[in-house]
This record gives structure tokens, sequence and C-alpha cells, in this order.
């Protein structure tokens, strides 16, 4: 794969499935445009995908329960998506909304005439709502708390997203607001005709890291606390009983990082209905009724199921969910007639070995899901085999091979490499994933093809404190980064220059965020054993990332410890005086999860101490340049990879 490939990249996000109506949205960079497009297609019984909208990018598909509509979100040009509704059978889409920041994904409810979404609605006076106010000459902000901004998004106090219901299929849709703009909702889900469930932070306090479960009366009226999250609650799915299943990770207090998310179930009352709470449920504070609020069974064990966040789906049999699994997301059942936690080896895998579940649906016993795989970025698939591929083979796609090694403490590290075509011996890249409670593995990675293809062999491990290998494993670096994590990634890297495709002589390491933090530390502490160092959206120093990261107010302690100096010990920008290899630095201007200060900090060290460092800048850009910056932007970042490594590894 080569970086202009990337607009090949034609990629299913969500999928929707009814009778045999199944439909997913496509997407792909358009780099002449600079923008992303696609719309929704119709994979039939039999035969070829073919288009069912037309529009510039139409997204989140969801069939009404009726099966006689299709809802969706409709972008156009430059503008905000909007929910649009059209027949299943065919037909020109028709308008919901126009508000003035777009809508979310639409969520049917039972009579299939109405849906609930969420929405960023913004202050008066604020993002184009008064006629002839730019954003520099808007009022000042009066920030009051920690969560003011979110990278990718923007200031969020002064926008807060709001629950709305909106009748679609009349004559003129009026969407209503159902929650004020105090605090943020998530993830609406109807629980029969009247109420909507939804997550929103504790006692409705929008500097909690805690979230609960919210009952919101569908005409109108004040959330009501319904489940108290262990630590946080999110995603529900009603059962058909009532009883409500959710994602959430249990933590106190600023601790809730490196968490396993489980599968929870509890009770809903809701007005004047005693609350029935399982055997072995806990219990949390009284809500509105006289009884305490449930927290709910956890389903599934603690130490080795980590959901992906994706909505459970209740289906005959149990509930599926999405688990991060040894480099892999798998759709596994979870049974509904346990009231212990179900360890993963007992949970059935549905879909998803070796590869990585990005959505999934279910219809009386049919099961569909969206699988990216090492070398495709996404297959629509049910228990038969493919039923769609919208990207075709793509150029050079490699494989990968899985190796092992072991840490100098005797611990066993698992990773992967991917070897370019030929016999080698080939320039290594050691990358190193972000988070650090992320993992790499079985999906696709456009960075792994593009490199293999210009005759790089890549290495990817998960050392410890990534997800995917049980919660102690991703526990193991809290208050110690940069000690085992580093051991094993060098343990694999020694791993992968044992094969000899790899030349051991020509090695750089790389990586971003928490991993852009490990190429740092791995520059000081052993930076004889690379050639050069590509460090992109890093952490360098905790002390300014406290403060500045939108994250970092609880993220910095609640991983290094309360302690400065700790912090500073753990910190590579501590230890750049003893960096010396050729250093780029690469970083977005507008990322606010690592801010460019991080980025800005580490280049004046390097350069006052002589490094041959650079610093790579991208305007306009956040976080998640690598994956949803502007087109562009990509095959540019990518260009420029190849030509730091042309440099510093041909010979």
């Amino acid at each position: 794969m080569r970086p202009e490939d990337l607009a090949l990249l034609h990629v299913p996000g969500s999928v929707t499935l009814h009778d045999d109506l199944l439909l997913v949205d496509v997407a792909h960079p358009d780099l002449k445009a600079d923008a992303y497009r696609g719309g929704l297609w119709r994979i039939p019984p039999q035969g070829p995908p073919v288009p069912f909208t037309h529009g510039d990018l139409d997204t989140a598909p969801s069939i009404s329960p009726d099966g006689a509509w299709v809802a969706f979100l409709r972008a156009t040009a430059g503008g905000r998506p909007q929910l649009h509704v059209m027949p299943t059978g065919g037909g020109e889409p028709r308008p919901v909304t126009d508000l003035p920041l777009g809508a979310g994904a639409p969520v049917w409810a039972p009579d299939s005439r109405r849906i609930a979404f969420v929405a960023r609605t913004p202050e008066a006076g604020r993002y184009g709502t008064e006629e002839g106010v730019g954003p520099a000459a808007e009022a000042p902000r009066r920030i009051t708390g920690f969560r003011y901004r979110s990278d990718n998004v923007g200031f969020v106090q002064d926008r807060r997203k709001v629950l709305y219901v909106v009748n679609a299929l009349a004559d003129i849709p009026q969407p209503v607001p159902l929650t004020g703009d105090r605090y943020d909702v998530d993830d609406p889900c109807w629980h029969g005709d009247e109420h909507l469930l939804v997550s929103a932070p504790r006692d409705l306090d929008p500097e909690s890291l805690h979230t609960d479960l919210y009952a919101v009366p569908a005409l109108g009226g004040e959330p009501v606390p319904v489940v108290r999250g262990p630590g946080s609650a999110a995603r529900p799915a009603v059962l058909p009983g009532g009883d409500v299943v959710f994602l959430g990770t249990e933590f106190s207090g600023i601790d809730a990082v490196a968490r396993n998310t489980g599968l929870y179930r509890a009770p809903v009352r809701l007005g004047a209905e005693p609350a029935t709470v399982p055997t072995g449920s806990a219990t949390g504070p009284t809500g509105a009724g006289s009884a305490p609020l449930p927290t709910g069974v956890r389903l599934t064990e603690e130490e080795s199921v980590d959901c992906e966040s994706l909505t459970p789906l209740p289906v005959e049999g149990g509930v599926l969910v999405a688990v991060r699994v040894r480099g892999a997301v798998e759709l596994r059942l979870v049974p509904l007639d346990s009231s212990t936690g179900v360890p993963l080896g007992k949970l059935t895998v549905v879909l998803g070995e070796r590869s990585a579940v990005k959505a999934f649906a279910a219809w009386r016993g049919r099961t569909v899901a969206v699988l990216s795989t090492p070398e495709h970025p996404g297959l629509v698939a049910d228990a038969g085999g493919t039923l769609a591929d919208f990207c075709g083979p793509l150029p050079a796609a490699r494989p990968l091979r899985e190796i092992t090694a072991v840490a100098p403490d005797g611990y066993p590290v698992h990773g992967w490499v991917a070897l370019p075509e030929g016999e080698g011996p080939h320039p290594v890249l050691l990358n190193v994933h972000g988070g650090p409670f992320h993992q790499h593995g079985w999906g696709f990675l456009d960075e792994t093809q593009v490199y293999a293809a210009a005759g790089y062999a890549v290495v990817l491990p998960n050392p410890r404190g990534s997800a995917g290998y049980g919660q102690a494993h991703g526990r193991s670096v809290v208050g110690a980064l940069g000690t085992v994590d580093a051991d094993d990634v060098l343990a694999l890297l020694d791993a992968a220059l044992a094969l000899p495709e790899c030349d051991a002589d020509r090695v750089g390491v790389m990586g971003g965020s928490y991993g852009g933090f490990m190429t740092s530390w791995l520059a000081a502490h052993h930076g004889e054993r690379f050639r050069a160092a590509w460090s992109e959206r890093a952490v360098n120093a905790w002390d300014s990332f406290t403060g500045s990261s939108d994250i970092g107010w609880f993220f910095a302690e609640a991983y290094c410890g309360p302690d400065p100096e700790t912090q500073r010990a753990m910190s590579p920008l501590q230890h750049a005086d003893r960096i010396t290899l050729p250093f780029a630095v690469v970083h977005s201007e507008e990322d606010w999860r690592c801010p460019v200060e991080q980025a800005q900090r580490m280049y004046v060290a390097l350069r006052r101490n002589g490094v041959p460092a650079e610093f790579l800048l991208f305007p306009g850009e956040g976080h998640e340049l690598t994956r949803s910056g502007r087109p562009r932007h990509r095959l540019q970042r990518f260009e420029a990879v190849l030509e730091w490594w042309s440099r510093h590894l041909a010979s």
C-alpha cells in the first residue's frame, strides 16, 4: 500500500439489519476534495452490494422496528450531519433536523415514528447563532471546571450534548429537547414507549468522572437516576422483560485508567414501581423511589473480559458484546442466566477470530458484523463468510506474523511483525501503540501496510500496560511507566531481530501518544539500539500535561501518582539530555489530548542540546490526525514518514 492508496480505503462504518434488508454506511478519503465521502449501501441476499443513497456523506443508518423506514445522518459538503428519513423501499430522503451543530445517530422508538438522538446545543451567541458575530468576536468564556474542552471537539462547556426526540413522520418535524444544558447525556435507548435511558454524569455534575443511567420521560420531565454505575455506566440496552444491560467499569475517585469494562445487568424501576434488586447485586444511593439504586450484577469476569465500547445487543440465548482479546476484538455471547462473572474462556465466539469487530447487528437469529483484518480495513460478514468487500484487494497488502518473547523478569510478551516482500534483511521499524491501555493486533492498520510496502519490517508489540491480556496486565504500568513496558517492547524487538528477514543494524523507533512517550523514553535510555526516532503527539512532560490536556487533570496522577518529583522522573523531557540520535518531533496544532506544548518543550530541549531534531507541525489537526484527519494531511504525513526513514535507514 502506497500513501496515495488512502483513497482506496472504502470502509464500512455501521450496520443495520431487518428481515432481508441489510444496510451499511461506507466512507472513503477523497484526496482531491480533501474530505470524506460516502453513502449507504444495501447488501442483498444474492448478488453484489448496490447503492442505497447518494449524498456527500451519509452515515449511521437505522431501520425502524416495523421495517418501513430508514433514518440516517447526511452531511453536505462543509455542513453538519443532519437527520434524514426515507422509505426502505426507496425514495427521496427527507430532512428531519436543521440544528446549528448537527445531530447524532438516530434511535427509533417502538412506534416507528419517533426518533431519539443526542446533539450538541450551543449557547446563545456562540458558534454562529448570532448573525454577523464570528468566533473571534464572541464574548469571553467563563470556565469554572476541569472538563471544559475535548480533543477533536473543541470547547464543550458552552455546547452540551442534549437529548432530543422528534416525530420523524410529522408534516413539519420539530425536534424537542428533553434534557438541559448543564451536563452531557449519551447513549440513548428507549425503555418502552414512554421513557428513554441515557448515560449521564453522577448527580448530573459535569465534573464527575462517574456516570450513571437515567430515565428521561419521552414527553418531557426531569431525568431520574435508575442505575448507579460501578464507576461508570454506559451503552444501555433493554431486555425484553424491562431489565437493562450496560457496559460498566469499576473504579473510585480518579483511578479510572486501565480498568476492564464489563457487561452488567440491572433492574429498572420507573415511576412508583418498587425496585427489584437481583441476588448478589450491589446497591447505590436512593433514587426517585424509596429503594436504593441498583448497580447491577457483573455478568463478565473483571480480570479476563474487557468489552469494547460498542452497545451490547440482546439476542436469543444472551447478549452480544465485542471483547478485546490478545490483539483481536471478538464478538462473544454472554449468557444471562449467571449471577457471577463469566470468564473469557466460557464466552462463545460468534464472529471476529483473528480480526477486529467494528460494528454488528442481529435479526431473528442472524448476526452480521463489520470486520477489520490485517490485510483489509472492513469486510461485512456473517457466520457464512464475507458478504461484501468494498475495497477489493489492496496493493501489496502484507499479512502479520505472530511472535512472542520473554522479558528479563520472565514475563511473556506477545506481538506481531509485518515483513515486506523479498528475502531481506530489511530495515526495521519498531512501532509502539498509544493508550497505553490499547492494543496492536488483528485489525487493519494503514501505517503497517504503508511501511511494509516501502520495504520495512514493522514490529508491533503489546507490552505490559496494553489491553486485551487481562486487567492485571493493563494495570502493571500504573506508577511504573518506562519500566516493565520498556523491557517488554525491547524483548519483542529482539525476537523480531532474530528473524533472518530483519536487519538488526538498521532499526528505527516510532509511535504516537503513549507510543510517542515510549519513543522518547527509549531514545533517552536505549538510544544506542536505534538509528533515529519519530515521536508523534507524545506525552513528554507530565507536569504541564496535567494543566493543559483535556484529561490531564486526572490522567497524569492516575498513571504516575501525585508526587511531582515522581511525575518528572517518568517524563521523557527530564531525560532529554541523554538523547543524541536524529529525532523527529511530530504534532498537531489543535491537539488537546497531548497539547502542542508537549512537542515544543521536547523540540527546544533537543535543539539546545545539539541533537539533529526536526519539528513537523500540522495546522488545524487534533490528536486523531492519523485516523480521521484531513485526507491531504494524512497523505503528507505518510510522505514525511517515509522520507525520514529513507534518510536514516537506507543503508
